[in-house]
């Protein structure tokens, strides 16, 4: 289970933003431990770990804004200063997928692994979700 906790921060720093994401996080560790007995025999520990984070992470989230770093200066120009809010403003869905392939690099595969969906339907969101990103920052291909 511990191998896999960077997996489950970013997916759920993909949700929630850091701060939240990593709370989410480590609740969800926890309650995995507490319930190693059956959590351990489940074929997508994992996907059932993210759920449990993303649940609590939902509750945090209800009195904070949700906010990803803003860009430093010296980050610039390789990273868009609009890029934060425009992955903040996306759907949780599609900015989960997009962060998880484009920034962490993970197969649609496993996204959708741990996600519970099709490939498909990860590549559908990607697509939605960069496009939605690309409109936002005025970025024409």
């Amino acid at each position: 289970m511990l191998s896999n906790e960077p997996r489950l921060r970013h997916a759920l720093n993909s949700a929630f933003g850091l701060e939240t994401g990593r709370e989410a996080a480590a609740e969800a560790l926890a309650y995995g431990w507490e319930h190693w007995e059956r959590i351990r025999d489940m074929e997508n520990s994992i996907g059932y770990l993210y759920v449990v984070g993303r649940d609590r992470g939902r509750k945090m989230n209800r009195s904070r804004r949700f906010v990803f770093p803003e860009v430093p200066e010296d980050r610039t120009p390789w990273v868009e200063p609009g890029l934060p809010r425009a992955l903040a403003a996306l759907p949780e869905r599609e900015r989960v997928v997009v962060l998880l392939v484009y920034a962490y690099g993970w197969a649609m595969r496993e996204v959708g692994d741990l996600l519970g969906i099709t490939k498909s339907t990860v590549q559908t969101h990607a697509e939605r979700g960069v496009k939605k990103l690309r409109r936002k920052l005025g970025v024409n291909l």
